[in-house]
């Protein structure tokens, strides 16, 4: 560990972020005695329901925000602010995964009462969920910006300190709005688990320097890097929000490069001494078309 210098400890500890798409994870057990009690035109009926109203909630719809560039609002890149999932959940943690990426916390309110509303929820049970927001660290752009306010003596804080702070996360919002507000990728496969940093025993993270935290941050980044093309993660903030303080999706076409990504993770320092994780799930998409012969 490096030795702090006076201008660290005298700078904030909380390293910038910027947020986009609110995410709402909704795990669910199947009521299969209650659906085989139905006749067979009462089951098709009420998967006929569902598959229309969840077919509506898989596509794509394209964000208007006016703080984002028109740039960012066109195009394969386009934020897709308001889509849900479906993942047939592997184990018996559930077997249902709802996935919805929204706007607000309110749209996501909305989605989780469409969902609520359908006669195909009366034979669902909820197992578990998760709330969060997409969320970016900003560690180097922290460093830079917190070393040239305290060059030039600004006040940690003050109204000229706050205002080239917002300058920045400005900046970065607009540069990143497509992995702030991405469509829910394509892929086969999911993997979603929550996850903390320690904070007690014999290390405690969040009582590391900023430096540190980067340094080790950069060396986790460059293993998640050498797997971009064979998987795609998402990041989302959930502290204040749940139970744990980061969920992480994962989505691929083969599920074993979840098993090589995160084993490998394991080695470096962030996770081997600082990484606590939660449940574990693993689902493979299922569209509404296909909820038919998912649920027999």
């Amino acid at each position: 560990m490096t030795p702090q210098t006076s201008v660290e400890t005298a700078l904030p500890a909380v390293p910038l972020t910027v947020e986009g798409s609110s995410v709402l994870h909704q795990m669910m057990r199947f009521r299969r005695p209650a659906w085989r009690s139905l006749s067979a035109a009462a089951r098709t009926e009420i998967l006929e329901e569902a598959a229309g109203a969840l077919g509506e909630m898989e596509r794509a719809v394209e964000g208007r925000d006016p703080a984002l560039s028109a740039a960012d609002l066109t195009g394969p890149t386009a934020p897709a602010v308001r889509q849900s999932a479906v993942y047939s959940l592997l184990g018996h943690k559930g077997d249902l995964l709802f996935l919805h990426f929204r706007r607000t916390f309110e749209d996501l309110s909305r989605a989780q009462a469409d969902l609520a509303r359908l006669r195909l929820s009366d034979y669902l049970e909820p197992a578990s969920s998760y709330l969060s927001v997409i969320e970016l660290g900003l560690y180097e752009s922290t460093a830079k910006v917190y070393g040239e306010l305290a060059a030039r003596g600004v006040e940690p804080h003050s109204p000229e300190w706050k205002r080239q702070i917002e300058e920045v996360l400005d900046r970065q919002r607009s540069a990143m709005a497509p992995r702030l507000f991405p469509r829910i990728p394509d892929a086969r496969y999911l993997c979603f688990y929550p996850m903390d940093r320690r904070r007690g025993e014999t290390a405690n993270w969040y009582t590391e320097s900023m430096a540190d935290r980067q340094r080790m941050m950069h060396e986790h980044g460059l293993v998640g890097r050498r797997y971009a093309g064979e998987v795609r993660q998402i990041i989302s903030g959930s502290i204040g929000f749940d139970d744990w303080e980061w969920g992480v999706d994962l989505f691929a076409e083969d599920p074993l490069v979840f098993k090589k990504l995160i084993y490998e993770m394991r080695f470096d320092r962030v996770s081997a001494v600082y990484a606590l994780f939660g449940t574990f799930y693993v689902g493979v998409r299922a569209r509404a078309t296909d909820l038919g012969a998912i649920l027999g």
